[in-house]
């Protein structure tokens, strides 16, 4: 035999050598990662490194309980019996001693401290950074607090955040230069009685109802009343889905946990109110009753104090702001949730009531008017007048004190990418299981462009640093302003600078929308030493829910059809059905493997079950296309010869009532069309009329699981 053929032969033992030298080699990761943790946890606390430091503790226990955020019974996660938890104050320079009990009886859960500058291995990631806190144990974090100002708590793992692990973070400076007689905090959060691993296995499938609850449903009826056809077929033409602000439909906005909220103070007293929103998926627009809102931190760091009419907040943003108690009457500090969906109040002063303007309501159907303002924001014109829907203020912030500016830089560039449809959130298109992680040098100093090329806002976070938010035309880069989280809108490009000076390890940046961040918009960042080693521990991914199942089912006079799907990441377990309900109808099924590649086309290959009219049994393979104006064109070869073509549409008639076509063509099985209408009942129940040329005309229901 020749060369050829004993490189063929060897090749699946080779195979199976290389798959078990992979599994040592993970083994043997896990191992010197334990060690690594071990000696970690071994090393000298913070407070035996700063002996001179007051050392503060808080004891915390995550449980779950009944509440009713939103009026209803629900189950939530708490902290030491509430949600939000308690809040955690310092003074800079203490040792923070933090005991975490995990009282759940059958989930690891983590905190994480947003915006704090800590060792890697306190960052409470779990596996990345830090060992998850399995059921009934507890961990101790220890670290010295070397800042001051407004942060906060939460768990990062699953969805655990949306059903209500956070809390807030005070740390008060050795000197302020900012004078008020006292402060309160107020964090932001929205609340869904659902269960949060089902909110997002509704996005997953691409269900309308949540824009329906909303009222934010864009459908041609809609289009046509705003004298908008022309923008809605242009959308739909280039791919885009319709413009929405936020993914899920909320039963309550909360203030502290509560849907109203009184703040404390006498007439004539200044208050810091300390704003955090902690929403898994909500901006919102701060408005005031009584005047603009005078900005004094943002993500912890003083700036040059400052007006803002109407305050934008993303996720995982904070701010400071200073309110005088006027001398009569109650005044609203209003909450409204960017797309309109709801708001949420605190109110301060005694008397009669004085309420906050609200934003004026999106709009729906203008994409193009809303990408115009958002560039004309980023780009004002001078003396150009204030939005009513304003961007963050980013544009108007400037750091109390200069800070370092590195004199050179390496420039990176991250595209924040999406599928709607899909609801596929990613960075630079790639799975974060597939991505390698983004290796900088101990002290080397990163400049990232964040390219949105999706219509929705994206919070993104990076852990254990503060960036500083590069303006080109900056005529003062140390007092730019430096954050944790920026803001980065749509179709639109914000560039962020930092400095690798916190430790070497595995430092994640993510979208703080949760479900977005879940999906996969979220990244390593490998901090290594000098000289380019590795950090002294194997790297891990950061484990997020991957699998998800669900499906649907038409059941009417003429015909049963259906789909259920498996999908994990870009692959897909897929099987579908059609058949008649008369004797002699026949029926096809289809049991099917596909790979998402884009936006645009996906892979599949399977086996069909078909005694059609023509049709035959056998595997096949193809691909779907997705073509302008959202038109799917699937292209398959079965075996046996059928080469067969299918397009299909579905048009958004009103609200409530929705129309799909489709059209067949086998070489072997002829051509067939359909169209069905659909009646929006429920989340989970629509009415369904149609007319399919294999089956006739018929009438029923249509049920999602």
């Amino acid at each position: 035999m020749g060369a050829g053929g004993h490189s063929s032969m060897m090749s699946p033992f080779r195979f199976i050598i290389v798959l078990l030298t992979m599994s040592a080699a993970g083994q043997a990761c896990e191992a010197c990662r334990a060690a690594y943790v071990e000696a970690m946890e071994k090393a000298p606390k913070a407070s035996a490194l700063h002996p001179e430091a007051r050392v503060v503790e808080y004891k915390l226990t995550i449980a779950e309980q009944t509440l009713s955020p939103a009026g209803k019974p629900s189950k939530a996660l708490t902290i030491s019996g509430g949600t939000p938890g308690p809040v955690l104050r310092f003074r800079e320079g203490d040792v923070a001693r933090i005991t975490v009990t995990n009282g759940l009886a059958d989930n690891t859960t983590s905190l994480h401290w947003h915006g704090l500058l800590v060792p890697n291995i306190e960052d409470g990631v779990p596996v990345v950074t830090t060992p998850v806190i399995g059921p009934g144990k507890s961990r101790t974090f220890e670290f010295l607090i070397r800042q001051h100002g407004t942060y906060w708590y939460h768990s990062h793992t699953g969805h655990q955040e949306q059903r209500g692990v956070y809390g807030a973070i005070v740390i008060e400076p050795k000197t302020s230069a900012v004078t008020a007689d006292h402060d309160q905090v107020v964090i932001l959060s929205d609340w869904t009685d659902e269960n949060p691993a089902e909110v997002q296995r509704t996005l997953l499938r691409g269900s309308e109802w949540y824009s329906y609850r909303k009222g934010t449903m864009q459908s041609l009826l809609g289009a046509y009343r705003a004298g908008k056809l022309g923008d809605y077929f242009d959308r739909e033409k280039a791919l885009v889905p319709p413009m929405d602000l936020s993914d899920v439909a909320y039963d309550a906005f909360l203030m502290n946990g509560l849907r109203r909220l009184k703040l404390p103070g006498k007439p004539g007293e200044t208050v810091r109110v300390r704003l955090i929103n902690a929403g898994a998926a909500s901006y919102f627009y701060l408005d005031a009753a009584n005047g603009p809102l005078k900005v004094v931190s943002a993500d912890g760091q003083d700036v040059q104090p400052f007006d803002q009419k109407r305050l934008l907040m993303g996720p995982a943003e904070t701010y400071d702001i200073l309110v005088k108690v006027p001398a009569d009457g109650t005044w609203e500090l209003r909450a409204t949730a960017q797309d309109g969906s709801g708001s949420v109040s605190a109110w301060i002063g005694e008397g009669s009531p004085h309420e906050a303007a609200p934003p004026p309501p999106p709009g729906l159907y203008g994409m193009n008017a809303y990408l115009t303002s958002i560039l004309d924001q980023l780009d004002p014109e001078p003396g150009a007048k204030e939005s009513d829907r304003p961007l963050s203020p980013y544009s108007k912030m400037r750091a109390a004190k200069p800070h370092p500016v590195a004199s050179s830089h390496r420039e990176l560039t991250l595209k924040l990418t999406g599928d709607m449809i899909r609801y596929e959130w990613t960075f630079d298109g790639i799975d974060p299981h597939e991505a390698e992680a983004i290796k900088v040098k101990e002290g080397e100093t990163i400049r990232v462009r964040l390219v949105n090329n999706t219509m929705m806002h994206h919070p993104i976070h990076f852990h254990g640093h503060f960036f500083r938010l590069v303006n080109e035309e900056d005529k003062d880069a140390a007092t730019s302003p430096l954050k944790h989280t920026v803001d980065v809108p749509p179709m639109s490009v914000r560039t962020i600078e930092f400095t690798a000076n916190e430790g070497q390890g595995d430092w994640l940046i993510h979208c703080h929308l949760l479900y977005h961040h879940i999906t996969g918009m979220i990244r390593t960042i490998r901090v290594t030493a000098a000289d380019g080693a590795e950090p002294p521990h194997a790297a891990a991914t950061h484990s997020m829910p991957t699998t998800y199942a669900w499906g649907q089912a038409s059941f009417t006079t003429a015909s049963a059809t259906g789909f259920a799907t498996i999908q994990s990441g870009r692959d897909n377990l897929n099987f579908r059905w059609e058949e008649g309900m008369r004797q002699g109808d026949g029926h096809e099924r289809e049991l099917s493997y596909s790979r998402y590649l884009s936006t645009r086309l996906t892979l599949l290959a399977g086996y069909r079950f078909d005694n059609m009219d023509g049709g035959r049994d056998g595997p096949f393979a193809g691909a779907s296309f997705r073509l302008p104006y959202f038109v799917d064109l699937g292209l398959t070869q079965q075996s046996g010869g059928e080469t067969r073509g299918t397009l299909m549409k579905s048009l958004q008639l009103t609200d409530r009532l929705s129309l799909d076509l489709g059209y067949r063509y086998g070489r072997n099985t002829g051509s067939s069309a359909s169209a069905d209408l659909r009646y929006l009942l429920t989340k989970n129940f629509s009415l369904t009329a149609g007319y399919s040329s294999d089956f006739g005309a018929g009438v029923g229901v249509l049920t999602r699981f």
